[in-house]
């Protein structure tokens, strides 16, 4: 797409001189929630590190509203774009307020006032994942599910406008997984936010996803709505997967039926 802010351009992406990623262009749909699939291993969570500025690239680069994200500092590249990553630790000792709060960190100075601005955006963070009753409860006492939400609520106190989360629903039950997707969906139609999601859940992606990339092997083998991407001949090509593939008589959108692996 051309008017994406947020693009790779024939990116590579190594640990060592072993490549994860080579020769990948892709555009974020902006004002779209974008789902990233694909068999472990594929690249998803190196990928969306490099999205963030957070990855080096070997060659070809990331490019933000234009211009390389490399150029770009810490701080200006984390007023644009939050991150939840996947080893999101117990922030022990940390209240869910105050993790929270530091959310706020790219758009103050060191010895800056916490400002009502700061404070509004933590409330606001804390309301969207249900966390007021928990505000002054020890993060590293929480259960797996509480842990997570706060820590989506320091993201979404940053107020970027493209959010690029690793595994968002990774310790959730099935009804806080419903709940934190239902979430991204409500930022991108509500607040006009870009949304970017690893995921494992085809069905979870296909129903809440505006869009699905997967990935395999370090390369794009299928990109589009869920209903053009979510497809036996997909599901084989990507995870070695014979599946059937239903419409779900809710929302229309492709409903997946795992059968049988295929061996390689």
């Amino acid at each position: 797409m051309t008017d994406s802010r947020l693009a790779a351009k024939t990116l590579r992406l190594a640990y060592g001189r072993t490549p994860v990623i080579d020769g990948l262009n892709l555009a974020i749909a902006p004002g779209r929630f974008t789902a990233l699939v694909g068999p472990n291993g594929c690249g998803k969570s190196t990928l969306l590190r490099a999205l963030a500025g957070l990855h080096a690239p070997s060659a070809g680069q990331v490019v933000l509203d234009g211009g390389d994200i490399a150029r770009r500092s810490t701080r200006a590249i984390a007023r644009q774009i939050g991150l939840l990553a996947q080893s999101a630790g117990p922030a022990e000792g940390m209240t869910v307020e105050e993790l929270v709060a530091q959310g706020r960190y790219p758009h103050r100075s060191v010895l800056g006032p916490w400002r009502a601005r700061d404070q509004a955006a933590v409330e606001q963070a804390l309301g969207l994942t249900s966390l007021l009753q928990l505000r002054h409860a020890l993060v590293d006492r929480l259960s797996g599910g509480q842990r997570q939400r706060a820590w989506i609520a320091m993201v979404l106190a940053q107020q970027s406008d493209i959010l690029l989360l690793d595994e968002p629903t990774t310790y959730l039950d099935l009804a806080h997984q419903v709940e934190v997707l239902g979430l991204m969906e409500r930022l991108v139609r509500e607040h006009g936010a870009t949304v970017v999601a690893v995921l494992h859940d085809l069905s979870q992606a296909a129903r809440h996803a505006d869009r699905i990339v997967v990935l395999k092997a370090g390369q794009i083998v299928a990109s589009g709505t869920p209903r053009e991407v979510v497809t036996p001949e997909v599901l084989r090509s990507a995870f070695n997967l014979e599946a059937t593939v239903l419409t779900d008589p809710e929302t229309g959108t492709p409903l997946c039926l795992p059968r049988r692996v295929v061996p390689d």
